[in-house]
């Protein structure tokens, strides 16, 4: 082989080796602009979310709740503070059509955002009925409360606690039930909202009274 063809061999050679490093390169890059943000975690005003793999963030905790199992207080529909007695004589949206609009991220009657700020708000009907149709819900015990752990698509997790609810100045099935308000109300029906309820082997979304007391617990878009 003459020292010309020799070298016409190593260049093609040195042009096949860049080759293969630049395609693969390429493949990297690629991949990593494609690949979803690793953030599955964070906070907002202070209050901690996760992502379920949802359409939205879910927070750790109930209103005023210091834990993710503790209870927090416990509102009527439309209101943003707790109180001693709940009944149809002292609430604030039972039987009013003036109400009969989803309250989500209204400061003045969403007890999410009145309470943490920020972008919290209470979940829709939608987002509950995706919380139950999307996630692994598990019966079981954190922090001494009974509760379900909800497992989303994304493999991490919330723990919502069996906090009961509460009417006239009682308290009912603490340990059993569970009650969350949902932001959503019957239209047709100026005295009920809906609300997501479970226990040990069941959970939907139902309606109730708008004046009993139950938990709430935030959600906040991405």
């Amino acid at each position: 082989m003459s020292a010309k063809s020799e070298r016409v061999q190593v260049n093609n050679l040195a042009v096949r080796f860049l080759s293969v490093v630049a395609l693969a390169l390429t493949t990297v890059l690629t991949s990593q602009a494609l690949e979803p943000s690793s953030v599955t975690s964070g906070s907002i005003n202070g209050h901690e979310w996760v992502d379920l793999g949802l359409s939205v963030k879910w927070a750790t905790c109930n209103v005023s709740a210091s834990s993710p199992s503790g209870y927090g207080n416990y509102y009527a529909w439309g209101e943003t503070s707790p109180k001693s007695t709940y009944d149809e004589d002292n609430s604030k949206t039972y039987g009013k059509s003036s109400y009969n609009y989803d309250i989500g991220g209204n400061a003045s009657t969403d007890a999410a955002r009145a309470n943490w700020g920020g972008s919290w708000r209470l979940p829709t009907k939608a987002e509950f009925e995706e919380l139950i149709d999307k996630c692994t819900w598990t019966w079981t015990q954190q922090g001494g409360h009974n509760g379900y752990k909800v497992i989303g698509p994304s493999g991490n997790s919330i723990f919502l606690p069996a906090a009961g609810w509460r009417r006239g100045t009682s308290l009912y099935r603490r340990g059993e039930y569970g009650y969350y308000w949902i932001s959503t109300p019957i239209e047709s029906y100026t005295q009920y909202a809906f609300n997501l309820y479970f226990y040990s082997s069941r959970r939907d979304t139902s309606w109730s009274g708008r004046y009993g007391g139950h938990t709430v617990r935030p959600v906040a878009e991405f």
